[in-house]
């Protein structure tokens, strides 16, 4: 194998590796969104104005 092409092999696997990297970041992005969407949609509580240990422990006894 000449110098030419092992160096361009390993240009393309650094590029695939780049890819790879932004499209993961793309769908934890897309997928972070979504959950947004739905706790929004759902009405889900928001815990950010309480304080430290509320909502933290629930004990049920049945």
């Amino acid at each position: 194998m000449d110098m030419m092409s092992m160096v361009s092999g390993i240009l393309a696997m650094q590029a695939g590796g780049l890819q790879s990297q932004i499209q993961t970041s793309i769908i934890k992005s897309n997928a972070d969104a979504e959950k947004s969407a739905v706790q929004t949609l759902l009405g889900a509580p928001s815990t950010a104005n309480l304080t430290a240990g509320v909502g933290g422990n629930l004990n049920v006894v049945a």
